[in-house]
């Protein structure tokens, strides 16, 4: 596959300072983590090569290979493999099976109370990130005397680190309890006047303020604050349907309006159509790329690392200062640390709040441990001065400043690049924003429901007439993935030329990454669920006799031979087709199932709807350690 068209400017790809320049990569583009893998590593600078011609089939996944100059008659400098399952667990075979197998259907489903599939290549997209990721830290290493030529990684673990909070926490010695949401719909909501919108505060007083003028009821006001709390850390929100009642009476107009009045953000959900005539969206018909760069200082000579890292621990000796909160920054800090790099946290006195949020592992919360397990933490308070200058000293001989706090925040602390960079011009001072500068100085809380819905994310995954945005934190999980990326693009840059560089990425430039296809090439745009247009959405999940099963559907043969299976007419009607499987399906376990389908060549895979069970499931088990929880280990393979 190669990737024609404009590279980014801001210091990347066609510019001799990216941090790619001079290298070519090539790949099989069979799968959609490839071409993610390929496009980003062209987008850092590397040219784009011919495909791969060798027996590489889509069933194993992808393999993108990076070279010194024009290519394939050279020594490759980096194989990077991709595959579908973890090494050692069992097969899998396409972005359906792995939503199936990794949990990742039960906990989007979480809100509807059944299974549900992420209706885009969710995991894929992470996998293709978390692949560049691999390889980049690769590249520091090598140049710091390290022997890396291999880079391997799986769909499947990638699909793990996506819900690590949530496994974390379905794990933990005190148990968690998920409400039911039957009768109790979660966002988003609906005016009178038939805009579909969400809402968002971050604490108490604007949600209680915003409800009273809309004249809804005390106590479904006070029930409905800490439901509406539970999408980030349970992945629900089963709110009093009276709050949906008291917005659906009145028009969109008026409760923007009683919203400003009271410090209530509230983004309307905009459709695909809109999110193209956005700049940042799509520029001369392509997406840019999530992250921007920008160099700062002069060349100097490169400081040579005291550490000549270990293939498994690329980024070891090198130190990140993270001063992050939720799950962006800490992310992209932990995806760092995995990869060998000293984290450092800097928390407010009494320690980050998210540390005492239940279920807990003696005296911390699971989901905290999930993304902060290993790391050091030091207390400064950054409204004193002795605070801002704890950071200073810490950012002094660090190697990357990471924070995702408010816009304006760095200014008013005076720990902006400037600042930092003056005390360290090899610094990599990274930003990973809600907004980016796409939506002015007064953005709404650039959260990730906030970003699903502006984004056009959440009608992309419609159902029907209805958006349907993810209570799972698929933009706050994607969005640290993709700082960490950029970060680590930033790294090799820097140690290739000796200058730092400021990194700004958000959670609406991830978003681009989930849309590349939807937002460039409309007209190809995919039904939810199936792997082409046109095809009947049939992948389900479906219940059997024993629980839930997936099957792969993405075309046209993969129908036939389903249909064929369970002797059914493949031109039916989609709700007549799909109402048949799951008759036909409902009286076997589905275990069974999975064996019949395989003799017909149709993949499915039994769908994990309990988290407790993936640490010893044949699937999930070998990217996964218990401990006090459920933990999910690092996510490459590396070799000399």
């Amino acid at each position: 596959m190669s990737l024609p068209g404009p590279r980014c400017a801001d210091g990347a790809g066609g510019h001799p300072d990216a941090p790619l320049a001079g290298l070519t990569a090539h790949g099989t583009g069979h799968g959609t983590a490839g071409r993610v893998a390929l496009r980003h590593l062209v987008d850092l600078g590397a040219t784009p090569g011919a495909a791969h011609t060798g027996t590489y089939t889509p069933a194993e996944g992808d393999l993108v290979t990076l070279y010194r100059s024009a290519g394939p008659a050279e020594q490759p400098l980096l194989d990077c493999r991709i595959d579908w399952a973890c090494p050692g667990g069992t097969p899998l075979a396409d972005e359906t099976t792995v939503q199936a197998a990794t949990g990742l259907m039960a906990v989007h489903g979480r809100n509807r109370g059944t299974p549900r599939r992420i209706p885009v290549e969710y995991a894929s997209t992470c996998a293709g990130v978390i692949a560049v990721q691999g390889v980049l830290a690769a590249l520091v290493a090598r140049e710091r005397g390290a022997r890396i030529s291999t880079v391997g990684t799986s769909v499947a673990h990638a699909a793990l680190l996506t819900i690590s909070q949530y496994l974390a926490a379905g794990t933990a010695p005190e148990t968690e309890h998920l409400p039911a949401v039957e009768g109790r719909p979660g966002p988003p909501f609906r005016s009178r006047d038939g805009v579909w919108f969400e809402i968002e505060a971050l604490d108490a007083a604007p949600w209680r303020d915003f409800w009273t003028a809309l004249g809804a009821p005390a106590k479904d006001i006070s029930s409905g604050w800490p439901a509406f709390m539970l999408r980030y850390p349970k992945a629900l929100s089963p709110l009093p349907p009276s709050l949906h009642q008291a917005v659906a009476a009145v028009e969109f107009a008026r409760i923007l309006a009683v919203a400003e009045a009271h410090r209530m953000s509230v983004c309307r959900i905009r459709t695909m159509a809109e999110r193209r005539t956005d700049r940042d969206a799509l520029r001369y018909g392509r997406v840019p790329p999530p992250w921007r760069f920008r160099p700062y200082g002069d060349a100097s000579r490169p400081r040579p690392s005291a550490t000549v890292p270990g293939p498994e621990r690329p980024l070891d000796g090198l130190t990140v200062i993270e001063a992050g909160r939720r799950v962006q920054a800490p992310l992209a800090a932990h995806m760092l640390g995995l990869l060998g790099a000293r984290v450092v946290r800097v928390e407010p006195p009494g320690g980050d709040p998210l540390r005492g949020m239940p279920p807990m592992v003696e005296d911390c919360s699971a989901r905290f441990l999930a993304l902060n397990r290993t790391k050091e933490a030091v207390t400064a308070d950054l409204k004193t001065p002795a605070g801002r200058n704890t950071v200073r000293e810490l950012a002094r001989d660090a190697d990357v400043f990471l924070h995702n706090w408010a816009p304006g925040k760095a200014a008013e602390f005076q720990l902006d690049a400037p600042e930092l960079a003056a005390l360290n011009p090899r610094l990599v001072y990274g930003y990973a924003s809600g907004w980016g500068d796409a939506l002015g100085e007064r953005p709404p809380l650039g959260t990730d429901f906030m970003a699903q819905a502006h984004s056009g994310l959440a009608d992309l995954m419609a159902d029907g007439d209805r958006p349907r945005p993810s209570l799972m934190t698929l933009l706050d999980v994607l969005g640290g993935l993709v700082a960490a990326e950029g970060l680590l693009a930033a790294l090799v840059a820097r140690e290739r030329t000796g200058r730092g560089r400021r990194m700004d990425s958000s959670l609406l430039s991830a978003s681009t990454v989930l849309q590349y296809q939807a937002l460039e090439r409309p007209q190809r745009r995919h039904a939810p669920g199936c792997g082409t247009a046109g095809l009947p959405e049939v992948e389900g999940p479906y219940r059997t006799a024993d629980g839930w099963l997936a099957v792969s559907a993405g075309s046209t043969t993969a129908v036939g031979r389903l249909c064929r299976e369970l002797g059914l007419d493949p031109a039916a009607p989609q709700d007549v087709l799909r109402r048949r499987i799951a008759d036909r399906l409902a009286d076997r376990p589905a275990a069974e199932w999975v064996a019949r389908f395989a003799t017909a060549r149709v993949s499915a895979a039994v769908v994990a709807t309990d988290l407790d069970g993936l640490d010893t499931a044949p699937a999930t088990a070998p990217a996964l350690t218990r401990e006090a929880c459920t933990f999910v280990n690092s996510p490459w393979r590396f070799g000399a």
